[in-house]
């Protein structure tokens, strides 16, 4: 046998090999129109583990549940002392349920429930610096329950407000409208309840660890 014989059988021989090498790897790897069901499934768990070590999860911000909640709430307070004012005041108490309660207009310079008579500054200013907290907490707000708690604190905070700085006897230190007067206990509107209901919801999350932003602390 000739040398280009030789030559030719050897080149007939190398080329299958060269062609195995120059297949696609990505059809040996799973790839392709190939790909096998056992590459599916080992990337689907390793998207899993990825997800649970760490993954940032996306979460909604409840600043327009605290806005609604807080609406509500400031919105039935005046309503309702609106209606005390021009329905109310100077008349004979409304008896609704017996004499268990009764609705009575009364003018409160002290805080809810008619506490801390003659601190209505002092009042005035708290009240506008919960506000003020209330805003910067709802900056990193994710968790329902506590929108929901804080819009209340806001309704309620904005309606007692709005009394102090619009009402007589002057700016800053005006009376509040109150009118829920139940027996042997103290006098009081909407926007105390409103204050009192979003403070026992934030004592009861506190209790539970959960935080304003969503996460659950354990101590």
């Amino acid at each position: 046998m000739t040398n280009a014989e030789s030559g030719i059988e050897t080149g007939d021989q190398e080329r299958p090999r060269e062609r195995d090498q120059d297949r696609d790897p990505g059809r040996d790897l799973g790839r392709g129109p190939y790909r096998s069901d056992a590459v599916d499934q080992g990337q689907g768990r390793g998207q899993d583990r990825g997800a649970q070590q760490g993954a940032p999860v996306a979460r909604t911000r409840r600043i327009p549940v605290l806005l609604g909640v807080a609406v509500l709430a400031y919105g039935l307070d005046l309503l309702s002392k609106l209606w005390v004012v021009t329905s109310l005041e100077g008349r004979q108490p409304i008896q609704v349920v017996g004499s268990y309660l009764r609705l009575q207009a009364i003018r409160n310079g002290g805080a809810a429930f008619g506490f801390g008579q003659g601190m209505t500054i002092v009042f005035t200013i708290i009240a506008a610096g919960v506000i003020v907290v209330i805003f910067r907490i709802a900056r990193k707000l994710h968790s329902l329950p506590w929108a929901i708690a804080l819009g209340l604190l806001l309704g309620g905070a904005l309606g007692n407000l709005t009394d102090r700085v619009f009402r007589s006897p002057g700016f800053l230190e005006g009376h509040v409208v109150d009118f829920i007067a139940p027996t042997h206990f103290a006098v009081f509107n909407l926007a105390d309840s409103a204050i009192v209901c979003g403070g026992v919801l934030i004592v009861l999350l506190s209790f539970r660890g959960l935080d304003p932003d969503g996460t659950v602390h354990k101590e």
